[in-house]
């Protein structure tokens, strides 16, 4: 039996929920973790360049704590007001953005980090390696499905 419009709008709603709440956390234990970094003893060692990657860093753990937790705030505030498509339409787009900052954040504390503890060189490497991690698995895996299934549509539309 096929579902509903509101069958569908509920699950997706629900699916949306449980992804953010494996998000998160990792969002908020590296916002903790940069919130802390200044204030250690190593923190003024840092080059100028390696306090501009971090900041960046810190600014995008901000604004993914922002974006990810936005879809909840907007269900809160738009509860029972029989908004679901546009809720989710909304979410969607804030989860996306949510996770592109946050990779951008994590790629900028691999860079600092690695960076801190041996040469700009293993830096740019490693965090070369991550961000293209990021982008194959985070965008690239899913882009190529979605063209894949629209190639597979119009075959079968033909």
């Amino acid at each position: 039996m096929a579902e509903s419009s509101e069958e569908r709008h509920n699950r997706e709603l629900i699916e949306l929920l449980n992804e953010l709440r494996v998000a998160l956390p990792g969002v908020q234990v590296l916002f903790a973790f940069l919130l802390a970094v200044p204030f250690a003893n190593g923190f003024p060692k840092l080059s100028p360049t390696q306090r501009d990657v971090f900041f960046a860093a810190f600014i995008a753990t901000a604004l993914s704590t922002v974006l990810l937790i936005a879809p909840s705030s907007y269900h809160r505030l738009r509860w029972r007001q029989k908004d679901k498509e546009r809720m989710l339409v909304i979410s969607n787009a804030l989860t996306i953005g949510g996770l592109f900052c946050l990779a951008v954040a994590i790629t900028c504390v691999v860079f600092v980090i690695t960076d801190f503890l041996f040469h700009v060189a293993w830096a740019s490497a490693f965090t070369a390696f991550v961000a293209t991690l990021f982008l194959l698995l985070w965008y690239g895996l899913p882009l190529v499905a979605a063209i894949q299934d629209s190639r597979r549509r119009s075959r079968r539309a033909r």
